[in-house]
């Protein structure tokens, strides 16, 4: 399982279709050519269950991350609104604040 924060190796496609002609053309096990190219046989063996799946490997087949929208993608309404959210919690803390 990942880790928060952990980054993830990116391996090109020439080079996943050159481990995976080894592996299928030639009969190489996936230990041998995780020792060979310096990569996991672990990852090796997931590219190996994506092409039997007939998923693409040089697609991340990841789902997106869901929540906060990233801050390229925001636009002037999306800051007004942020401004307007933070306007009525501001309101409400001095509010709580009185009341104690």
């Amino acid at each position: 399982m990942a880790i928060k924060g952990q980054k993830f190796k990116k391996y090109s496609s020439k080079l996943k279709e050159q481990i995976l002609k080894e592996y299928f053309d030639e009969g190489k096990s996936p230990s041998y050519l995780s020792s060979k190219y310096g990569i996991s046989k672990y990852t090796i063996t997931g590219w190996n269950w994506k092409t039997r799946k007939g998923l693409n490997i040089k697609v991340d087949h990841r789902p997106g991350r869901s929540g906060r929208i990233k801050e390229k993608n925001l636009t002037l309404e999306d800051y007004k609104e942020r401004y307007e959210i933070l306007k009525k919690f501001q309101a409400f803390l001095q509010a709580r604040q009185k009341k104690k």
